[in-house]
């Protein structure tokens, strides 16, 4: 899954383990957000 391929990247190590996921799930929601926006009335 995600944290899977998170955890073979080469991220920097501050942002390494749970920053990274925070990242991800940010731009996650956002992509989704934009969905919603698709079917609205």
């Amino acid at each position: 899954g995600l944290r899977e391929r998170l955890a073979l990247m080469a991220v920097p190590v501050l942002f390494a383990g749970t920053p990274i996921a925070f990242i991800t799930a940010g731009v996650l929601s956002l992509a989704f957000m934009g969905f919603a926006g698709l079917y609205s009335k």
